[in-house]
């Protein structure tokens, strides 16, 4: 239950952000590298958080962690719009998105692990 109820408010919070992003960009790989680096951020702050030994650990996993933040973040969009870049010919563009979309969220999931280090 913890992960279906998570899962259905990850998934309309990176519903909202993308569409949210359009207002300001014309496509909607900005939307999901947002999502996606906000969303590894936050699963490497909170899978080392003190929040988990303050909380009940079941919660922080399976609903913030798994249902959340596993449906905010989105690798099928990610492929689909990859797929539709190279398609578009947009080469340069297909490269930059797939170095920022893997490399930036490891990344942000390493940084939110180092501020609970701080």
């Amino acid at each position: 239950m913890l992960v279906a109820t998570g899962g259905a408010l990850g998934a309309a919070l990176r519903y909202f952000l993308i569409n949210f992003s359009k207002i300001f960009f014309a496509s909607s790989i900005y939307g999901t590298i947002s999502v996606n680096i906000v969303g590894s951020f936050l699963i490497g702050y909170l899978i080392t958080s003190n929040v988990v030994n303050n909380s009940s650990e079941n919660f922080i996993r399976f609903f913030l962690i798994i249902g959340v933040l596993g449906s905010f973040t989105t690798f099928s969009a990610f492929s689909y719009e990859v797929v539709d870049l190279i398609n578009s010919k947009k080469y340069i563009t297909s490269i930059s998105y797939i170095f920022i979309s893997i490399i930036i969220c490891i990344m942000s999931a390493y940084l939110g692990t180092l501020l609970n280090k701080l």
